[in-house]
């Protein structure tokens, strides 16, 4: 009579790298998600500082605006002495227009600093939150240390040493608000 072996019932190979297969998709459509979640929320967080910075902006040559009408109102009234009150009054204002947008982007850079410290530190959605954190921070540097006049200047090289390509980008950014305003 021929012995049989007793072999307990387990689960074929093929199941388990299944089920391993599956919690690996599992893993890593979660991190995706979390990773898509950390960079919409930090394109929020992004979006929100340069809606600051362009409010202060705003601000800023609002009261540029004003220090310019109020220092032609002297000129006319008194045109030899103001003519160097309206310089000061000019050079005053805009030293204050480049301060408050150096302290705008010290606020930026602070925000991208914030985002690498309170985002998460490991897996793909760190990497994510380090590097959305390091764009803001070198953005909010660049804006702290060049200022308007900096920008300015930057922008007008751009456009002289790109001319064509500066206009399709104006007339692509004008199609766009036009569409928008359309709808």
């Amino acid at each position: 009579m021929a012995s049989t072996t007793y072999r307990p019932a387990t689960k074929d190979k093929g199941d388990t790298w299944e089920h391993a297969k599956d919690a690996g998709k599992d893993t890593m459509n979660k991190a995706k998600e979390a990773g898509q979640d950390t960079l919409d929320k930090a394109k929020d967080v992004g979006q929100d500082a340069m809606n600051k910075a362009k409010e202060v902006g705003g601000e800023a040559l609002g009261k540029v605006r004003e220090a310019g009408g109020a220092a032609l109102d002297k000129a006319k009234e008194a045109v030899g002495s103001v003519g160097d009150m309206a310089t000061e009054s000019a050079a005053a204002v805009g030293r204050k227009a480049e301060d408050m947008t150096a302290a705008a982007g010290h606020r930026i850079a602070g925000l991208g600093d914030t985002i690498a410290e309170k985002g998460p530190q490991e897996g793909f959605a760190g990497k994510a939150a380090h590097a959305v954190a390091d764009t803001i921070r070198s953005s909010g540097q660049y804006i702290e240390e060049h200022k308007l006049s900096g920008m300015a200047r930057d922008v007008e090289q751009v456009v002289k040493n790109h001319p064509i390509p500066a206009l399709l980008m104006v007339f692509g950014i004008g199609f766009c608000l036009g569409r928008v305003l359309k709808d």
